[in-house]
C-alpha cells in the first residue's frame, strides 16, 4: 500500500502543512498539489461543492506529491466511508464533544475488527494498492476536530479513543463558544489558554494536534508552539 506520508512525518515528531480547498475545482485542487503542501483537504463540510464534485477534487490531488485528506461534513458513517472508498487518506471530522462521538468516526475509518468500517474501497484501492485493504487500518489517520465546549471538557476522554490519531483545532468555532469573535485566537486570552490546554493534552497522550491557520504568518506561529 501507498504509505500515508504525513503520517509518517508525524510520527517521527515532524510538523507537516495542510492545504485547504473550499472550492470545487478539480484545477484547484490539483494546483495546490503541487504547490509544497504535505497535504490538501478537500472540505466537504464548508466547501461549495458535494461529493460528485469531491472525488475528481481527491484525483487531482493524487495526482501531486500530496496526500490527499477530507473534512467530513459531519460525524455521519455513510459520507466518511463514501469519502474514503474515493481514495482520501486521512478524515478530519468536525464538532466532536465526547468519547461516544469519537468511538463513532474512528469506527467509520477502520475496518474491523478495529472499526465497522464497510469494505468496498472502490477508487481507494487503485490509489493506494491492491493491498489497501491489509494495511488501510495503519495508514488512515482519523483526526477528531476540537470546537466545543463538550470537546473541551471532555478532551481526555476522546484523546484516549482507541484509533484515534489525533485532533484537529477548528479555532473559529471554538472562539464562538468561548465567547469570543472568529480569528481572534491569536488575541483573546480565552481562546490562547484554551487552544494551549487542547494542545498540551494532546501531547501528554501521544497524539497529533492540528490546528487551522487562516494565513502564513498563523501557520508559522503554529509551527513554533508545537502543533
Amino acid at each position: 500500500m501507498r504509505k500515508n506520508l504525513i503520517k509518517e512525518k508525524m510520527s517521527r515528531g515532524e510538523c507537516t502543512t495542510n492545504g485547504w480547498c473550499a472550492l470545487g475545482s478539480p484545477y484547484a485542487a490539483e494546483i495546490m498539489g503541487h504547490a509544497g503542501f504535505d497535504s490538501v483537504t478537500v472540505d466537504a463540510q464548508h466547501g461549495l461543492f458535494d461529493f460528485s464534485a469531491a472525488l475528481p477534487m481527491l484525483q487531482a490531488i493524487s495526482a501531486t506529491p500530496a496526500v490527499p485528506i477530507a473534512r467530513a461534513p459531519w460525524n455521519d458513517a455513510a459520507t466518511i466511508m463514501h469519502l474514503l472508498d474515493a481514495g482520501a487518506y486521512g478524515i478530519i471530522c468536525p464538532m466532536i464533544n465526547n468519547r461516544v462521538e469519537a468511538a463513532r468516526l474512528v469506527g467509520a475509518c477502520r475496518y474491523a475488527p478495529a472499526g465497522a468500517r464497510s469494505y468496498g474501497p472502490a477508487r481507494a484501492a487503485l490509489y493506494a494498492g491492491a493491498d489497501y485493504f491489509a494495511h488501510a487500518n495503519d495508514e488512515i489517520v482519523v483526526l477528531a476536530m476540537i470546537e466545543t465546549l463538550d470537546g473541551v471538557n471532555n478532551l481526555d476522554e476522546i484523546l484516549a479513543t482507541p484509533g484515534l490519531d489525533g485532533v484537529y483545532i477548528g479555532p473559529n468555532d471554538l472562539a464562538l463558544v468561548l465567547g469570543a469573535k472568529p480569528g481572534s485566537d491569536l488575541t483573546d486570552q480565552r481562546c490562547i489558554d484554551t487552544i494551549a490546554h487542547i494542545l498540551s493534552r494532546a501531547l501528554a497522550h501521544g497524539k497529533f494536534a492540528g490546528i487551522f491557520c487562516a494565513s502564513g504568518e498563523v501557520a508559522a506561529i503554529r509551527r513554533t508552539q508545537g502543533f
